[in-house]
């Protein structure tokens, strides 16, 4: 054991720029932080967001289709503006001052969300349930909401990488102990999300929604807080400089050399001499036999050089080719992701508006709002998180002789599968529900009797498919990211879900237009009882099924990449 050993060999740094100390940074000791800081982050976010197709309709006077498509949108943009905060983690601040910026975005837009629902004047006048918010008071609201859109997209797709950040994967140790990070990362997440879908929906259900706004935005105060007291722990990955340009200089370079031949012999492709890459924070990648076209942008010619250096956008490394071809692997992997999102988001929307039409009572005086009926898909995640890395990964190690168990593509497709089950159970209810309404003339009752509480398979079922899917979306794209890339990449798998929820928009949308025509009230009315939400929960069912095949021939064409190793690494 060298002096060197007691630094990290991936490129990180301390705060203060100095190498990365293995005994003083990182690992857990910088992790409880970093899952401090996320528990409250996620309870502010779910605090809000949970019950907001409710506030919606109670304080904005918004009909179901126009609140659970306001809903989706705004949860949409939650996840892509990801890909800004990536974009400059990556390129230009590094994860820990892009969490540090957009975070007081964050806190800014949870005050003014509060005030929009507790100040006279900013909240809408209602005389009991009769509100008639204004333009303005609207205008604030939705200001508001998109602050905190913006604010929480530059924070996700940071604090996965920056957790995973703390552990050296060139150390076999701590490369293990990251496997088990993202794990307990989705875990502290429904921890926050538990308390917001139990207590904080029962506050701005019972007792106003000034206070149910509050309590968030004190908890993101806090999450800030949080954040910052483990500075001196972290360790940091320097900025690679932006990833967008590397792309479109291989791309360009490809097209100018169309006529290239590519030799037969890869090692006489285009790689600096040195042992370091030349992209900051990152290391060398191996030459890949895919996606062939893109190796034209290292073949060296007499044209790549102006005055003795080199032309980036005529020239570029195996490295940088192997990064385009990289993210390219992942478009097809990241597009199944997006049809679960769809079935993920109806928690938010028709799980609740569903949940509205059947008895929440619990005894003769406790009333459980439908919104918070999402807290066992939380206690479901909390369940199996645990369950999965202590019971399963061990079991399943037996037998397929893998060191996490499954691959991260078989732990993904076994999500797909269970979340179509969570559609059929769904749609089942449903059918349940609408014959109870049909045998009993029940068309005009506000809720039947009939307990909320059978809907708790659905969101349990929901809970265990998020276990295996996204936490294995995370692990694999933080994973298969190129090293200078990763923030970028945990911003492309976050897209899913916005593309998820406008895909549950656009469904919601085409159903509505197309079930209504004739004077028919349509699969999704005003007054469920009247639809066919069960069909629609159909539709999702057979998409996700047509979906997971998709899958199958895509995780069978997926090539991993593969990392040069060095003696010293």
């Amino acid at each position: 054991m060298g002096a060197d050993d007691i630094y990290t060999k991936d490129g990180t740094v301390d705060i203060h720029k100095n190498p990365a100390n293995k005994n003083n940074t990182g690992n857990w000791k910088a992790c409880r932080f970093i899952l401090g800081n996320e528990c409250c982050e996620r309870l502010a976010y779910y605090g809000m967001g949970t019950n907001l197709v409710n506030y919606l309709q109670k304080r904005l006077n918004q009909g179901n289709v126009t609140a659970s498509n306001n809903v989706t949108n705004w949860s949409g943009t939650c996840y892509i503006t990801p890909l800004i905060g990536a974009f400059l983690a990556d390129a230009y601040l590094g994860r820990y001052w892009t969490i540090a910026c957009f975070s007081i975005i964050y806190v800014f837009g949870m005050a003014l969300l509060t005030l929009s629902a507790s100040v006279t004047g900013l909240k809408p006048s209602c005389n009991g349930d009769d509100c008639h918010p204004t333009v303005g008071q609207s205008a604030v609201f939705f200001l508001a909401l998109y602050m905190i859109a913006l604010g929480t997209g530059g924070i996700k797709p940071c604090v996965s990488s920056f957790g995973a950040d703390q552990f050296d994967e060139t150390d076999d140790t701590e490369r293990k102990k990251k496997s088990s990070f993202f794990n307990w990362f989705y875990f502290s997440i429904n921890i926050g999300a538990l308390i917001a879908s139990s207590v904080l929906v029962w506050i701005q259900m019972n007792v106003g929604w000034g206070w149910g706004f509050g309590i968030p935005a004190a908890a993101m105060a806090i999450a800030v807080v949080f954040f910052f007291s483990g500075s001196q722990l972290y360790r940091l990955q320097k900025p690679g400089g932006s990833p967008l340009t590397r792309i479109f200089q291989v791309i360009v370079s490809s097209f100018r050399k169309l006529n290239a031949k590519v030799p037969t012999d890869k090692s006489l492709l285009y790689e600096t001499t040195d042992e370091e890459c030349n992209i900051q924070g990152s290391r060398k990648l191996e030459h890949t036999d895919k996606l062939r076209f893109f190796d034209k942008a290292a073949v060296e010619t007499e044209n790549d050089y102006v005055k003795g250096s080199l032309n980036p956008w005529r020239l570029c490394t195996v490295t940088q080719v192997e990064e385009l071809k990289s993210i390219i692997r992942l478009l097809p992997v990241w597009a199944s992701g997006i049809v679960f999102a769809t079935v993920y988001s109806q928690m938010n929307t028709m799980f609740v508006l569903q949940g509205n039409t059947m008895d929440q009572h619990m005894g003769p005086h406790f009333k459980i709002p439908s919104a918070s009926l999402s807290l066992f898909d939380t206690l479901s995640v909390i369940f199996w998180a645990p369950v999965y890395d202590i019971i399963i990964v061990p079991c399943a190690r037996k037998f397929t002789g893998k060191e996490r168990g499954f691959t991260q593509l078989q732990r993904m497709g076994i999500g797909l599968v269970i979340s179509i089950f969570a559609m059929v159970t769904a749609g089942i209810l449903e059918v349940v529900r609408l014959n109870i309404v049909r045998k009993n003339n029940y068309y005009d009752l506000e809720y039947i009797p009939m307990s909320i509480f059978w809907q708790v398979p659905q969101y349990f079922i929901v809970g265990c498919a998020e276990v295996f899917t996204f936490i294995g979306q995370l692990e694999f794209f933080y994973d298969q990211a190129p090293d200078a890339m990763r923030s970028l990449c945990s911003a492309l798998s976050l897209t899913t879900v916005a593309l998820g929820n406008y895909l549950s928009t656009l469904l919601v949308t085409i159903v509505s237009n197309v079930t209504t025509r004739n004077g028919k009230p349509g699969w999704i009315p005003d007054n469920l009882n009247r639809g066919h939400l069960d069909y629609f929960y159909w539709l999702l069912a057979i998409l996700s099924l047509v979906n997971f095949l998709v899958y199958l021939w895509i995780a069978k064409w997926y090539t991993y990449k593969k990392v040069t190793r060095h003696s010293n690494s």
